[in-house]
């Protein structure tokens, strides 16, 4: 084949003569043989393989000739042949052979040339065909539904194409322009759709950006890339986070960092002109600045100067972006203190860039800075010597006129409080003190320095040095003549005695060095070997000296940094009624951050805050309730007590000279937070102080409990709806701090009683009267009965509380007085130590046993006594009957309250839980009011707990009710089984998978619940493991008829927690044997799904294999044979080579399956595969036909035999080029 493929610019120009040996189409055939045409090509695909582009590639030419008038389908059907055409797989070892003929070079070429081409133009004309149905909002149809999975698998083709070394195959490995261009072109085609940026299109952006790194690293694409890039940011303004993403891609993972200065060159020399023609280019290249410095911050530093001319510019979107790039940088790369000189030296650089524009003229600059200032500052990247300039800066910015940089300069100052490195408290005044101990200190450290100074000592050298001059000028003056014959006569005279002077003046010497060294030993030591000793005393001083200095910084700094915040402050407070909504609420969380760090003044604006809780706006009000809720009603501490008394100190300080108008205000937070029930939990702690800590009990009669039973019965017979939370407190407190709580709340039942029986006779009387405005009595009547019930049923909860807590803690207190004063009388002999030991602790805990059986006597016995001082039995039958006739009591909160009442007087002992355990379920199922099931599953819940042996047979009862159709009860259904599941009360069995079914519950917080148990069900050693098979057996029983899709869902959840090997072998082992024993086409789909989602790994596969017997008779079913042949597609992925075989073998056995649905029996298969023959048999018999419904058994281990006729398939299609070519074998 001589001729040479030339990739066109144009479609059209492939049917137009061209140069020497270049390739014309000449065969375009009409729509109409299209599909015939396509199947020659798919068969020529199967026999010569990917070289068969170049005899078909008309036909695929014909199909994007006439492709407005071919069906989508067809090009979904030439894309597919494409894409499996497999010349990623067959062209490596191609490159690598160098003795490859020059025609043969050619051919591969052209290949390569022809099946890029039409791919990407194939890939254009259906995403315009897709986007075109977008925007006419028609539903797409099948073909294009089909595209959409289908463009990311092409993507993924294209880039293994370019990834390999295809420039050897061009002369010189020069690839043409042109073959770039096509393959690029495509890519930025499908990036200019509008939805690319969207979350469900990841793949396929992800799949772009690395198709267009290729070809920017291997292929010279970075120029053509980064003027790309401008392009698409000046025309689609969407595509600013996809194209910041791509340059990050491709400088880090692909090493082309160029890219990014490239890109940043060409937006740095747009001039103002050009950004103010183009509009929303300039927001688009303002965001992608934004988004890349986030991304790739280190790399933007050697090109930013290209963006400074920017923040000179009239965008102020720009201006804001190149800020925003500049505070990534600060923040991200240069901070800390390993800088080095360069690097401090662009860290100031930028600082004072970004303080020049807090004074922007613009206010969105203003107020992005400072938003970029509260970011440097919340991650420690500002330097220190910066604080207080910064601040002042910040603090000048409350008196800005735009509201948006009011609110960021506040931002930015809580900011700073939140993370300044000075102290937690900050108060100028608290400061002063210090300040000046420590400027004392100081100072004596330097007076002291200058006592121990030493005295400066004069060398020898020095002393020479400073009298020469002198010495010089007096000696001239003397040894100068005074006149020519004096200076003759005295040239004579040492002539003369020349020689005597010689001789003389050495004798001199000589007497001069000795005198010399004798005067030496006589001086004293000189001031320098003196000072010498105290070296290291003087270093010592200086060191400290230095420490001071730098404390002493550290306060001045502290306190300038205090008297900033306290500036601000003043300025903020007024802010406080300020029209703005926005600004009020970011006023009201600066003044609490300054209260919590004991600012001085803060305070003032907590109490000017106050009277804004009467405020209209509802922003506002809740703002300030938000505030003194944080600040006053979060007690902090270590237990309960601790946490009380800070309550108590917290609203006593601002009870200090509070005025009538502080006092309400405060009721009305305290009013509003009891009506939207946030902080009624607040006085828990309050009860519990009295409650635990009481270190005495009071007398019956003392006041407090007589006035508690006194507005306990009053409110029997009123309807206060905060009687019953006021009631259970209130009963709570007389148990824990009454001598006698059983008697007094005897008595309490007796005159509650009385009162209802007097009420039920006034409201008698008056129907007696025929008083028509009387007939809501018996209402009222009804709701003063449930709320007698609902305290007989709290009295005796506490009293069994009472008995096994207090009284047993007391009979144990008195036992160990007892037993420490008889272990004082008696004194034993060191000989009989260990034996008296032995028996004191066998008698403790015999003394024990006693103490705990005459608690469960007095409950089982006296509690429910029909004596006199003891109402409690009383009511027990009005309880069973108000429970039992549910037609007859009909009132809610009547029914509520007995059930409620019913299961706390079961509490007491088992027999009244056998007693009424029955008609405790029978209104756990019947009753039509929610509320009561939901109160019964919590009692029952208790119940379980207390007396788990009686509760054990009703167990599946509990489990039903987690499909209750009201979602509270489903909600405290799995409540309360999970609290049981996870402190071992009841064993987990394979109603578990009711709860199972829950994880796509449609409340959501219910399927967080379910998920949550599992989660810590996981914890426990091989719990979900053991479950599995049963859950799985119940969710895909035909009765229940569960949706597949959430048979998916669930079972992809639950699988997620096999994470061992050997649990996945052994679950492989176990359903694949229930295969024997389903029984609907269903089961074995949920099985084989089941199978699919394991994690499978080479002995779990091996075990499949063995237990083949099992399911082959069933792989007749697609919904069988496709979940078990994706479980090899999992493994073929890295797998060693002995997996290969055995994964080669599996598809084998399971391609024949399929196979034997089309062939007739008396078909063999070749003899060409040893391992294949082996197998033919035994899978063509199984193949035949399905196992019958009706006689399979759970114990049949044996075939099933057919009962109907296999359905016939339509043909056989492959699904991608990797499943083909991996798993393809020969038969």
């Amino acid at each position: 084949m001589s001729w040479d493929f030339f990739v066109p610019v144009c479609v059209g120009d492939l049917v137009k003569t061209g140069g020497i040996n270049q390739y014309v189409v000449q065969d375009v055939v009409s729509p109409k043989q299209l599909p015939s045409h396509l199947n020659s090509f798919k068969a020529a695909l199967r026999s010569q393989g990917p070289l068969c582009i170049l005899e078909h590639f008309d036909t695929g030419y014909t199909v994007l000739h006439a492709h407005y008038s071919v069906e989508v389908l067809i090009c979904i059907s030439l894309l597919s042949l494409l894409v499996v055409s497999g010349l990623s797989v067959s062209l490596p070892s191609l490159l690598l052979n160098a003795s490859l003929s020059a025609p043969d070079r050619r051919d591969q070429l052209n290949a390569v040339k022809m099946s890029v081409f039409l791919l990407c133009k194939l890939t254009e004309i259906l995403e315009s065909d897709s986007y075109r149905q977008s925007i006419k909002g028609k539903a797409a149809g099948e073909g294009l539904l089909q595209w959409d999975s289908e463009r990311e698998t092409v993507l993924q083709a294209l880039t293994q194409l370019l990834q390999l070394d295809i420039r050897s195959l061009w002369s010189l490995s020069l690839v043409e322009e042109e073959f770039i261009s096509c393959v690029t072109c495509c890519c930025y085609k499908l990036l200019e759709n509008p939805t690319i940026s969207h979350v469900k299109n990841k793949p396929t952006r992800d799949a772009i950006i690395h198709l267009l790194g290729v070809q920017v690293k291997k292929y010279n694409h970075l120029l053509g890339a980064s003027v790309k890039v401008i392009q698409l940011l000046q025309h689609f303004e969407q595509l600013s986070p996809v194209c910041a993403q791509a340059v990050s891609v491709w400088s880090t993972e692909y090493g082309v960092k160029a890219i990014v200065g490239e890109v940043m060159r060409e937006i740095g020399q747009k001039s103002s002109e050009e950004l103010a023609r183009e509009g929303s280019g300039v927001k688009a290249f303002s965001s992608f600045l934004s988004e890349l410095g986030t991304l790739v911050p280190d790399i933007m530093i050697p090109n930013i100067s290209v963006l400074l001319t920017h923040l000179e510019g009239e965008s102020p979107s720009l201006r804001v972006a190149v800020c925003e790039v500049l505070g990534e940088v600060l923040v991200r790369v240069l901070s800390g203190d390993g800088l080095d000189e360069s690097g401090r030296a662009d860290r100031d650089r930028f600082m004072d860039t970004l303080q020049e524009h807090l004074h922007d003229t613009h206010s969105y600059v203003r107020a992005r800075v400072l938003q970029v200032y509260t970011r440097i500052v919340n991650s420690k990247a500002l330097p220190l010597n910066r604080y207080s300039e910064v601040m002042g800066l910040a603090v000048g910015r409350l008196m800005d006129k735009s509201i948006n940089v009011v609110k960021s300069a506040i931002q930015l100052l809580a900011a700073f409080i939140a993370h300044n490195p000075y102290s937690c408290k900050l108060s100028s005044a608290d400061l002063k003190k210090p300040l000046e101990k420590e400027m004392d200190k100081l100072r004596e450290l330097r007076e002291r320095l200058q006592e121990n100074a030493p005295v400066a000592v004069i060398k020898a050298s020095e002393l020479w040095a400073a009298m020469e001059p002198e010495l010089l000028l007096t000696v001239r003056a003397e040894l100068e003549p005074t006149s020519e014959g004096e200076g003759e006569q005295q040239e004579r005279e040492e002539d003369e005695a020349g020689e005597e002077d010689d001789r003389a003046t050495a004798i001199q010497i000589a007497q001069f060095l000795r005198d010399t060294s004798e005067i030496r030993e006589d001086l004293p030591p000189t001031p320098q070997k003196d000072g010498a000793g105290d070296g290291g005393k003087e270093g010592v001083e200086e060191s400290e000296l230095k420490k001071q200095e730098m404390l002493l910084q550290y306060l001045r700094d502290t306190e300038s940094f205090a008297l900033q915040v306290e500036r601000a402050i003043a300025v903020i407070n007024t802010m406080l009624y300020w029209k703005t909504t926005s600004v009020v609420q970011e006023a009201v969380q600066f003044c609490v951050t300054v209260c919590e760090f004991s600012v001085a003044n803060s305070l003032t604006g907590v109490r000017k805050m106050l009277p804004l809780v009467w405020s209209t706006d509802a922003a506002i009000k809740d703002a300030v309730v938000q505030a003194y809720r944080r600040l006053y009603l979060n007690p902090q501490g270590d237990n309960t007590r601790a946490k009380a008394q800070t309550l108590v100190d917290s609203l006593s300080e601002l009870m200090v000279d509070a005025s009538l108008g502080t006092i309400q205000c405060l009721e009305e937070i305290v009013s509003f937070s009891l009506s939207s029930n946030q902080s009624c939990h607040q006085y828990d702690p309050v009860i519990e102080l009295q409650c635990k800590g009481a270190p005495f009990r009071l007398p019956q009669d003392n006041q407090l409990f007589t006035c508690l039973t006194q507005a306990i019965a009053e409110g029997v017979v009123m309807a206060d709806p905060h009687w019953q939370s006021f009631m259970e407190q209130a009963v709570r407190l007389l148990y824990f701090l009454s001598e006698s709580p059983d008697q007094l709340c005897s008595r309490l039942l007796q005159r509650c009683s009385r009162l209802l029986l007097d009420q039920i006779a006034e409201g008698g009387e008056m129907l007696a009267s025929k008083d028509v405005s009387q007939f809501p009595v018996p209402a009222v009547s009804c709701v003063s009965l449930a709320q007698l019930l609902s305290l007989c049923g709290c009295v005796a909860f506490w009293q069994v509380s009472h008995l096994e807590r207090s009284v047993s803690s007391e009979l144990r207190r008195r036992r160990g007085e007892t037993e420490e004063r008889e272990e004082k009388a008696k004194v034993p002999s060191p000989a009989n130590d260990s034996s008296v030991e032995e028996e004191l602790g066998l008698m403790g805990a015999s003394a024990e046993d006693t103490e705990a059986e005459l608690i469960r006597k007095i409950c089982e016995t006296e509690l429910l006594a029909g004596k006199e001082e003891n109402l409690l039995c009383s009511f027990l039958p009005l309880l069973v009957r108000v429970c039992s006739s549910p037609g007859r009591y009909c009132h809610p909160q009547l029914t509520t309250a007995a059930c409620l009442a019913l299961s706390q007087y079961m509490m007491i002992s088992p027999s009244v839980c056998e007693e009424h355990i029955r008609l405790l379920f029978t209104v756990l199922e019947r009753s039509s009011l929610s509320v009561v099931r939901a109160n019964a599953i919590i009692g029952l819940g208790d119940l379980t707990v207390r007396f788990p042996n009686i509760l054990e047979p009703w167990t599946q009862n509990l489990y039903t009710r987690l499909s209750d159709e009201n979602p509270a009860v489903r909600q405290t259904a799995v409540t309360v089984l999970t609290q049981l599941v996870l402190k071992d009360v009841l064993k987990v069995k394979g109603q578990v998978s009711e709860v199972a079914v829950l994880l796509i519950d449609p409340q959501t917080h219910i399927a967080s619940l379910a998920l949550n148990f599992f989660n810590e069900l996981a914890s426990k050693d091989n719990a979900i493991y053991n479950l599995l098979p049963d859950i799985i057996s119940r969710l895909s029983d035909p009765e229940r008829a569960m949706n597949e899709e959430d048979f998916h869902t669930i079972m992809k959840q639950l699988f997620s927690y096999i994470t061992k090997e050997r649990q996945t072998e052994s679950l492989v082992e176990k359903l694949c044997q229930r295969f024997r024993t389903a029984k609907t086409e269903r089961q074995w789909c949920d099985l084989a799904v089941s199978l699919s989602l394991l994690s499978m790994c080479e002995r779990g596969l091996k075990r499949l294999q063995e237990c083949w017997e099992c399911y082959s008779d069933k792989l007749t079913e697609t919904g069988v044979y496709q979940p078990l042949l994706s479980i090899t597609a999992k493994l073929r992925r890295g797998a060693k080579p002995p997996l290969k075989v055995l994964m080669i073998v599996v598809v084998c056995i399971d391609w024949q399956n399929s196979f034997s649905q089309w062939f007739k029996p008396h078909k063999k298969a070749p003899p060409n595969s040893d391992i294949h023959n082996s197998k033919l048999g035994t899978s063509e018999r199984l193949c035949q036909a399905k196992p019958s419904v009706t006689s399979c058994h759970d114990d049949s281990f044996v075939t099933p035999k057919p009962t109907r006729k296999s359905s016939k398939k339509a043909a056989i299609t492959f699904s991608s080029d990797e499943e083909e070519e991996e798993g393809i074998c020969t038969f």
